[in-house]
């Protein structure tokens, strides 16, 4: 079992940068494949990052790619996600997932879910 608590979202002009924070409880947090997600408004959840137990490989979703970098730090059980040249399109509650299963499946179908942290990108 896993639990995730996001923070570091607020309110940023377009162009400028944020950083999101997730900290996972658990022992085996360094087995879990961890993945950000968003949903705007209106819209879908949809996948934004992901990175492997290792920190080894990550995959990011076009949109993303570029401008933003996922990061974990396994000994302090906890991924991060640097967001650069934001737009107002980012605007959307951010999640952190994790998923046992590895990459693939957390780009999909996570099975944790943190409760979610606000970005707000002005024009």
């Amino acid at each position: 079992q896993v639990q995730l608590v996001e923070s570091g979202g607020g309110l940023v002009q377009a162009g400028g940068s944020l950083r999101l924070s997730c900290a996972a409880s658990g022992r085996t947090f360094r087995s879990y494949a961890m993945g950000w997600f968003r949903q705007a408004p209106g819209k879908e959840r949809e996948f934004v990052a992901a990175i492997t137990w290792s920190g080894g490989s990550t995959y990011y979703a076009d949109s993303v790619k570029g401008r933003f970098t996922i990061s974990r730090d396994n000994a302090k059980n906890t991924v991060n996600l640097q967001m650069n040249s934001l737009k107002p399109e980012d605007t959307a509650v951010y999640y952190c997932v994790a998923s046992h299963d590895g990459i693939a499946v957390v780009r999909l179908t996570p099975d944790y879910w943190g409760q979610g942290t606000q970005v707000t990108v002005s024009s």
